[in-house]
């Protein structure tokens, strides 16, 4: 059945970041890609109404032959596919991180499928062997380092470009049933580990993502505007969120955090600082004399009568001491 150029503009309108338009197009994987990105956070969604019209003339053609030419370099979706590897792997790390092995297998293996999934959007396609094997290769080098989603996604990214080619047929003859229950599996596959840690752990949670994404930051301290960009898409949730009038305890948590990470440069110091108990000029002897005092004083196992809070207490701790160290090391390098 051919597909209205209509229909298509309606779809985008009413559900276009969940990938309605590209489902009934028949661009399954860009449809994933959309509902796990919520329409390429937003920005790719309003781009695609101009893009509408050459997609419906292609869904309308007759299906294509294997084409044995090499798709030209897209400086777009190399930085779609290293965007999407660090979104998937940040996700990793907020629902799979406590798995043994996290760092050798399920971190790089998220991120080389976020890549991977970019790199088989419309006609074109990659190898997903080539593109695993990069991720699984970077990862040991930066072991138990959250920021490691940074050069894993990066080398995949390059990786999967130098074995882009065109997929051997365009179009697909599988029953709508069938695809919407492949869509359906992956969405819960990304999304269930991410709902659990983030309503049934959510101190926790939220204290690693705020270190996770401060760390990020840190490394791109030396790009300001890039710094100041990266905040505001972080804190996009949060603003929502609060629009819509959520609260409760999460929201608290998740408030706090996003907070946290909004003035993490000094502001993020003096909150270490006063996590210690000490002054903002303290040497590092001092920090580890805090540092100590306070994980005894904090730790779950002394604090039965209070479990909860010791928790809070010593993630709090432990993320002001590897804060204020790294500051002192970088001053001191």
């Amino acid at each position: 059945m051919a597909k209205r150029l209509l229909v298509a503009v309606a779809l985008w309108a009413v559900g276009g970041p969940a990938g309605f338009h590209h489902l009934y197009l028949g661009r399954d994987n860009h449809a994933l890609l959309w509902m796990l990105t919520l329409g390429g956070f937003g920005i790719g969604w309003l781009w695609e109404l101009w893009l509408l019209p050459g997609w419906v003339a292609q869904a309308n053609r007759p299906v294509e032959a294997y084409c044995d030419e090499s798709p030209h370099f897209s400086p777009v979706r190399f930085l779609g596919q290293a965007v999407v590897g660090i979104y998937f792997g940040l996700v990793a790390l907020v629902g799979l991180s406590t798995l043994p092995g996290f760092y050798f297998l399920a971190l790089p293996l998220a991120v080389g499928l976020g890549v991977h999934l970019v790199s088989t959007v419309g006609d074109q396609a990659s190898d997903l062997q080539a593109t695993l094997m990069a991720a699984f290769i970077t990862a040991p080098i930066f072991y138990g380092r959250p920021v490691a989603i940074l050069p894993i996604s990066l080398t995949t990214s390059v990786t999967a470009q130098r074995h882009r080619h065109y997929k051997a047929s365009r179009g697909t003859r599988e029953k709508l049933s069938a695809r919407l229950y492949r869509l359906g599996l992956a969405y819960l596959a990304f999304t269930t580990p991410l709902a659990y840690c983030a309503f049934y752990n959510t101190a926790a949670t939220a204290t690693y993502v705020a270190n996770t994404v401060g760390a990020m930051l840190d490394w791109l301290s030396v790009f300001p505007s890039l710094t100041g960009i990266l905040e505001s898409v972080l804190l996009l949730p949060y603003h929502a969120w609060k629009m819509l009038g959520f609260s409760g305890g999460s929201f608290q948590d998740w408030e706090k955090v996003f907070a946290f990470v909004q003035s993490f440069q000094s502001e993020r110091q003096q909150m270490a600082y006063k996590v210690l108990g000490i002054h903002d000029d303290a040497t590092p002897e001092e920090i580890n004399k805090s540092y100590r005092e306070l994980v005894k004083l904090w730790h779950p196992d002394h604090n039965r009568h209070r479990v909860e809070e010791a928790e809070r207490r010593f993630i709090e701790v432990q993320a002001a001491y590897e804060l204020l160290m790294e500051m002192k090391k970088h001053k001191t390098a």
